[in-house]
């Protein structure tokens, strides 16, 4: 049966939190760079059909912090919800996070994970987030280990820049 650290460890979870939410209630320049780590905690249902074929859904909140001064990608809230698959040791993951800044502007982002690989999409965003392209390398922090049985927790470090269409 899969469990939700190999789940973690694929990095299927760990790059899925989005967002950005500037230092003041102003509009984001045109473009600029992002690095920022992200932490959250949830809880999965597992679905164990068999040793090689699982799947689960998840739910995860969590928060960032920016390593960048004055960045427009520190303090988001964010929750995520998903599935996850691993047919035969082929995993696969497709989840949607929200994440929303002090001012209560919104993005949200769809993320699919196939072949160790995550595309990440800007589906929509609110406010001062409308129109916005993001485009970042993640790199797991984690595991750590489950605080209760049934739950995960991750950080995740994200390094790129972001843009206006």
């Amino acid at each position: 049966m899969i469990s939700i650290d190999r789940f973690i460890l694929a990095g299927i979870v760990g790059a899925l939190i989005v967002g950005v939410a500037p230092a003041a209630a102003q509009a984001l320049p045109k473009e600029g760079r992002l690095d920022y780590v992200a932490c959250w905690s949830g809880s999965a249902n597992t679905m164990g059909f068999s040793k090689t074929l699982n799947a689960l859904t998840y739910e995860h909140t969590g928060v960032t912090r920016s390593n960048l001064p004055n960045s427009p990608f520190d303090k988001l809230a964010f929750r995520c919800i998903g599935m996850g698959t691993n047919f035969d040791g082929k995993a696969g993951n497709a989840t949607v996070c929200e994440a929303v800044d002090k001012d209560g502007d919104k993005m949200l982002n769809h993320f699919v994970l196939s072949e160790g690989r995550v595309a990440r999409t800007t589906v929509a965003g609110t406010g001062k987030f409308e129109g916005i392209v993001i485009d970042a390398t993640v790199t797991t922090l984690g595991p750590f280990p489950a605080a209760k049985p049934g739950t995960f927790q991750n950080c995740n470090h994200q390094v790129g820049t972001y843009r206006f269409k």
